[in-house]
């Protein structure tokens, strides 16, 4: 046995715990496996979008001008969302159900204007998903990311919901922390797209 492995024996003997009583959650294990194929997802939307990268010039065409400064923006909001998602984290870790809904709330408020500035970005565009192999990939890998961060606004919603009735006895440790693994993989993912549909043109 290792020394870390020691230590923890050692913590949780002094928490009269053993081992066997920490519990894994079935719901944060299936979220966990269920990001992991939406991971090979998003890397097959990837490969394809540098694929044609790779065999299209020019790319991106003359046609397509981006608001890559309002973009900006927007990504260091969402960016700051996962902040605020850690503040509920935090405070459901301390049974804090009042504090976690509040932060999941701001996070929630931050999410919505990410969102609108996607819908501001199409309804601005200057070309369409039709347009060309560049407006197919642009709009195939940013609709569906806002997809997902639409999916993860309606989870907070409803874990909102879960922690704050008055007879939900509903683990909100748990619940917090699986909607916090969503949301950071949602905002990691668009990271990596901003990097590469607005700075690495």
């Amino acid at each position: 046995m290792s020394a870390d492995e020691t230590i923890g024996v050692e913590r949780l003997a002094e928490s009269g715990r053993s081992p066997t009583d920490v519990k894994v959650s079935p719901l944060a294990v299936g979220v966990i496996v269920w990001l992991a194929s939406e991971l090979m997802f998003f890397s097959g939307l990837f490969a394809a979008y540098f694929t044609l990268r790779v065999k299209t010039d020019p790319w991106p065409p003359p046609d397509v001008e981006l608001a890559t400064v309002r973009a900006s923006i927007a990504t260091a909001v969402l960016i700051v969302s996962s902040l605020t998602m850690h503040f509920a984290v935090a405070s459901s870790r301390r049974h804090d159900r009042a504090g976690a809904a509040r932060w999941l709330s701001v996070t929630l408020v931050l999410g919505l204007m990410f969102i609108a500035n996607q819908a501001l970005e199409y309804v601005d565009s200057t070309f369409s998903i039709s347009s060309h192999a560049y407006g197919s990939m642009f709009f195939l890998m940013t609709g569906f990311h806002g997809l997902h961060v639409i999916g993860g606004l309606i989870f907070m919603a409803a874990v909102i919901w879960v922690i704050t009735g008055r007879t939900s006895r509903a683990p909100a440790g748990d619940s917090v922390e699986v909607c916090a693994y969503y949301w950071h993989f949602v905002d990691l993912v668009w990271v990596v797209m901003f990097a590469n549909l607005y700075l690495l043109r």
